[in-house]
């Protein structure tokens, strides 16, 4: 790693839904790559198994489980130690890899097994990253409850559909039970509509129950649809350098960068930062 001022508690945000393909992938990276564009010094930490949000990124090559997330978990390494730069200035990467998928079993006999994030994080006394963001599977396993009780807060992405609305009872009712039963103090950040589309009936409908329901927690700007959101990880590129200024996708998560900053109280307050680029 560079050698830069070490942050010694980061905040830290998972990104979960417990329904699969709303844009929660899309939501860590670009939030992640926007968040350093902007100043702060961030951290992905890749925790599905499928390893998308790693893919988007050029990393130099590692060793297999010597830097990444199931070493992690099998040997309970501080976060820093498996993290690994990547092309965008100010960012970190703790990458995915097939191991993921057998680690619930791995897992099965560990001490506290569900706080072993938490404690890698919290052994971390030097990270370069002031701010933590984790892509979690779809789907309540170990390793998505490890994030969520390492986690200060939970950013909900929710596509425009009536399945996915149902999928966040499910998610709140975890939310609670994971409160109730560890002690979590994760909080929701806020919820982000996802694959917007104003042709759409149903997209009006559900954004009307979310603001009703959630007020302010729900997110001004939508992320609305792109299909450069799909492109994009192809050519190893976030949002933010592979569409132009004026291009919606990167609008849009422009601006849940600004709002999550100000959310966050972070807005003007990184000791040091160089002033937050004009994103278009």
């Amino acid at each position: 790693m560079s050698a830069v001022p070490p942050i010694r508690r980061p905040i830290v945000i998972a990104v979960a839904n417990q329904k699969g393909g709303v844009g929660k992938t899309t939501t860590a990276v670009n939030l992640s790559a926007g968040l350093a564009i902007a100043g702060v010094r961030t951290m992905l930490v890749d925790l599905d198994g499928q390893g998308s949000a790693s893919a988007t990124f050029r990393v130099p090559e590692t060793p297999e489980g010597s830097r990444d997330a199931s070493a992690l978990f099998a040997r309970e390494l501080p976060l820093g130690d498996v993290a690994v730069e990547t092309h965008v200035a100010g960012l970190w990467l703790v990458p995915a890899n097939e191991g993921l998928a057998n680690l619930e079993t791995r897992l099965a006999s560990a001490f506290a097994r569900e706080r072993i994030l938490a404690r890698s994080v919290a052994a971390s006394r030097e990270l370069p990253a002031e701010i933590v963001v984790i892509d979690t599977a779809p789907y309540l396993g170990l390793v998505t409850l490890n994030a969520i009780i390492a986690a200060d807060y939970v950013l909900v992405p929710i596509s425009c559909e009536y399945l996915p609305m149902l999928g966040l009872r499910l998610l709140h009712r975890t939310l609670e039970d994971v409160r109730r039963r560890y002690g979590a103090r994760a909080e929701v950040l806020g919820y982000l509509l996802t694959m917007y589309d104003r042709r759409e009936a149903i997209t009006f409908e559900v954004e009307g129950i979310l603001r009703r329901t959630f007020g302010e927690l729900v997110f001004t700007q939508p992320a609305r649809i792109d299909t450069r959101h799909k492109a994009s990880p192809s050519f190893k590129k976030t949002i933010f350098e592979f569409e132009s200024e004026s291009g919606r996708g990167r609008s849009d998560y422009a601006a849940l960068v600004e709002e999550v900053l100000r959310r966050l109280r972070l807005r003007g307050h990184h000791p040091g930062a160089p002033p937050p680029p004009t994103f278009g």
